[in-house]
């Protein structure tokens, strides 16, 4: 019997982005869809707002400096909170009361990826910034969030501290930017085909078949 060679999918996003909050789960559902594939998910770092400084700016200036005022963005996050639903996901953007800097989520997703836990961390700050309007440039709170998906609390506030993967983690972003990586999320099959947008699982899972049958054939000749 055959083992297939597994399919990389490289997902450009970030923690901060709604349609990447919906994407995640949208991807997930697409490898569910088709779970003869073996796919290697690879996230990798986007920042949607390079502008907003380390330590973060309040909520509402951000939405005032993006959308001219918090009152026009309701109508906006109305829209992704139904989308977010129907996926099964919460969205509660009257929550957020601080807009981050996502440098450090990056550091995190980074530390987590090398152990395993890439995906679980990625969740997990999702889900604290659009769920429960968690302050992301809160130390202490990436540091709670860290051990929660199994990494070393103490360890993690000491790499924190530090400017540690600062420059890896911006040159993966600079490289998505150089490729013409605009809009997030992408997903990026096999270093070469990119689809940008939350997609319907249903459609990510035909490029996932369609692209591993590609791929296996090739391995074949």
């Amino acid at each position: 019997m055959s083992t297939l060679k597994p399919l990389t999918i490289d997902v450009v996003s970030d923690v901060v982005c709604p349609w990447c909050y919906i994407g995640k789960k949208r991807i997930e559902q697409a490898i569910a869809l088709a779970p003869e594939v073996p796919v290697e998910l690879i996230y990798r770092p986007f920042f949607l707002n390079p502008w907003v400084p380390r330590e973060g700016i309040s909520r509402d200036d951000y939405l005032t400096k993006k959308f001219g005022s918090p009152e026009r963005y309701k109508e906006i996050a109305g829209r992704i909170a139904e989308t977010a639903a129907q996926e099964g996901l919460e969205y509660h953007p009257e929550r957020v009361q601080r807009q981050p800097n996502t440098i450090d989520c990056h550091r995190l997703i980074h530390w987590a990826s090398a152990v395993g836990h890439g995906p679980a961390m990625k969740q997990r700050l999702m889900e604290l910034y659009f769920r429960d309007g968690g302050d992301l440039t809160d130390p202490e709170v990436l540091v709670q969030a860290a051990a929660e998906c199994g990494l070393d609390a103490a360890d993690i506030r000491a790499r924190l501290a530090t400017d540690q993967d600062v420059e890896e983690v911006s040159a993966q972003a600079q490289e998505a930017a150089d490729k013409g990586i605009s809009g997030v999320p992408t997903y990026v099959f096999m270093h070469q085909y990119a689809v940008s947008g939350a997609q319907e699982p249903a459609l990510i899972a035909r490029a996932i078949r369609k692209l591993s049958a590609e791929l296996n054939a090739e391995a074949a000749e």
